[in-house]
């Protein structure tokens, strides 16, 4: 289970992130404890009205816990692992708030605790989280029997292509999967052995590389966007400049527009829209029966909270009618019989909360399996056109390097990604 934690303020969009049904298809209030309120904005509310009788502003730590894909983890789990974290960060105690998310066929889980002591009006001091979570999640792998990731394994074999919230927004402006260019363009430089090698390894991926207004090296995609050589092969810029120069021989980013607008074929221009248009096409069937299982699995979990608070409600009644009073109420007192049936409705009660419990997550599993089932064939679309797209940009590849003018070198040796 990867678990994340942040301290941090602003506790109403974090009640609005948590409660947010729009991006999640399921969101489960699942336990509020230390607060008087009985929604998340209003605890949250009383967590920032106590904090500013103290000097903390990152009043809030909150956590997120995602278990492995294929993995189907029950409430317990969650509860014994948020109990583990709140003892080993030293929040025990504290106000906290638990939601549960499901999302494409996954489950997921939020807890948030206020860091104000209400007892001493003092922030609760967490030291080494980032250490302590990555204990806890090794310690999850090992006694859940998951498969641990190379990267919790060994810190030293994380994933390289890790990218930053800047890179993955400009890369999504341009429909651009941010994991596939910075590792395409960091297999090309692992490749090349020097300049002109590395512009032929881009070129086949279509990147035309040029010279920045204040960066010597930059990366152009055919719809104009720049991005920084260094930072997308994770080095720093005199590393770069080592290989390939300064870059002075290089296009600067206009004439490197001018050259794209030369280039680029109407008919893969043609053939790239039409792709599209057909993926959008399958999406959106594929987004249809997506919403109407929603629907569906939202009414069958209404049904079963229905159902479970009618039998709470009647069960309940039918332990209070076997608790008598008056005289016969007094006379069982004093001979202990009152005590007795008191234990045995506490006993039932327990059982119908442990049976209710089983249900839900009976149903939960079900509708999980149904929903991954659907989420597999969103993954396959994705996989054939992402599969499709690359055969797009290679061929393109091809057609620049068939009118590019002979004997250009360096600074000829350009491409563009699509």
């Amino acid at each position: 289970m990867i678990l994340k934690g942040s301290q941090r303020s602003g506790g109403q969009n974090l009640a609005a992130h948590l409660s947010n049904i729009h991006d999640n298809e399921h969101v489960r209030l699942h336990e509020l404890r230390g607060f008087a309120s009985d929604d998340l904005r209003g605890a949250f509310k009383e967590a920032e009205a106590i904090s500013l009788g103290t000097k903390c502003r990152q009043y809030l730590y909150s956590l997120s816990m995602s278990p492995p894909e294929s993995a189907s983890v029950s409430e317990e789990v969650f509860e014994r692992t948020i109990e583990k974290i709140e003892k080993r960060l030293g929040l025990e105690g504290q106000p906290r708030a638990i939601v549960f998310h499901e999302k494409e066929g996954r489950r997921h889980a939020h807890c948030v605790w206020s860091r104000i002591d209400a007892d001493t009006m003092t922030a609760r001091q967490i030291s080494f989280p980032k250490i302590k979570l990555m204990e806890i999640s090794r310690e999850l792998y090992l006694e859940q029997g998951w498969k641990m990731p190379r990267g919790l394994a060994n810190a030293a074999e994380r994933n390289p292509t890790n990218f930053t919230l800047a890179e993955w927004q400009q890369a999504k402006r341009q429909n651009i999967d941010p994991r596939w260019l910075k590792q395409t363009v960091q297999d090309c430089w692992k490749r090349s052995d020097g300049a002109r090698a590395f512009v032929s390894s881009l070129e086949q991926h279509g990147l035309f590389l040029a010279k920045g207004d204040k960066r010597s090296h930059v990366l152009v995609d055919y719809g104009g966007e720049v991005y920084s050589l260094p930072r997308t092969l994770g080095l720093k810029t005199k590393d770069v400049r080592a290989r390939l120069g300064d870059g002075a021989d290089l296009p600067d980013v206009a004439a490197t527009h001018a050259k794209i607008g030369e280039r680029m074929v109407p008919a893969m221009r043609r053939h790239i829209a039409e792709a599209r248009k057909e993926f959008l096409g399958r999406s959106a069937t594929l987004g249809h029966y997506k919403m109407e299982m929603t629907h569906l699995h939202r009414d069958a979990r209404m049904k079963l909270e229905t159902r479970h608070a009618t039998e709470q409600e009647t069960e309940t009644h039918e332990r209070a009618a076997r608790l008598p009073k008056g005289i016969r109420g007094l006379w069982h007192r004093i001979t202990g019989r009152y005590q007795e049936v008191r234990r045995e409705n506490e006993r039932e009660a327990e059982m119908m909360r442990e049976r209710q419990a089983r249900e839900r997550q009976e149903l939960i599993e079900r509708q999980l399996a149904q929903r991954q089932v659907l989420q597999k064939q969103f993954k396959e679309m994705r996989r054939n056109q992402a599969d499709l797209l690359l055969g797009l940009r290679r061929d393109v590849g091809r057609f620049l390097h068939l009118s590019k003018p002979q004997g250009l070198g360096l600074r000829g040796g350009l491409g563009l990604k699509l």
